[in-house]
């Protein structure tokens, strides 16, 4: 049995993170656009196999409880925890329209679609990611190194370049979180903007003091 020195998992996440800082920009532009989405009634869709399930599915679970702060909730469906839909639909019509039949029954023109694979070449995803674009949904993918097919049939990809695919899932993790930050920083500044807003509308009583407020 080959042995693996200890320290080996650490070393190939630290080779893996520099270039990952750098790709990483990306999830500022998701997390602003899902600040635009989802307050005004849109959705995010996510999906994934394995243990890029399990990262789909915490993102969702950020988004419609919460990051950090309390703010109100907002929709995000993981698409493979309906194990009644996925399983149905596996047997019916066949393992790669598990997500896409769920696409075109949930989704709709303007939500958003993200999909996460090690790979890159699941064929459930890029089945998923032919529906989206056919409704009009933007895709969103979280992959290993590229180029890849999911990649490629994505608006918009992270590639995460490192050889081992836990590491993969790793920086997929802190990708997700990197985006529930951005999220949250955009809502609450679009908050802030909105409160000013009406503040600066708000009818004021003669010393400048807003109707209805006492002075301090």
């Amino acid at each position: 049995m080959k042995l693996i020195a200890p320290g080996r998992h650490c070393d190939d996440l630290a080779r893996a993170l520099p270039a990952f800082r750098t790709a990483a920009s990306v999830t500022e532009r998701w997390g602003a656009a899902l600040a635009r989405v989802l307050p005004g009634g849109g959705r995010l869709l996510v999906a994934g196999n394995g243990g890029s399930a399990a990262q789909a599915q915490h993102l969702t679970a950020e988004l419609v409880g919460r990051y950090k702060d309390d703010r109100p909730a907002y929709s995000a469906l993981a698409l493979h925890a309906d194990t009644s839909s996925t399983t149905a639909i596996a047997n019916d019509y066949g393992v790669q329209e598990v997500f896409a039949r769920q696409t075109c029954a949930h989704g709709r023109r303007g939500d958003v679609l993200m999909l996460l694979s090690t790979s890159g070449a699941s064929a459930n995803l890029l089945a998923a990611a032919t529906e989206a674009r056919r409704i009009g949904m933007p895709v969103w993918a979280l992959t290993g190194p590229e180029p890849n097919p999911l990649a490629a049939a994505s608006d918009e990809a992270l590639c995460v370049e490192a050889e081992v695919s836990a590491t993969v899932q790793e920086l997929h993790l802190v990708a997700v979180h990197m985006v529930c930050e951005a999220f949250d920083r955009e809502i609450a500044a679009r908050t802030a903007r909105e409160t000013r807003r009406v503040r600066a509308e708000r009818p004021q009583a003669a010393d400048g003091t807003p109707a209805g407020e006492e002075r301090a």
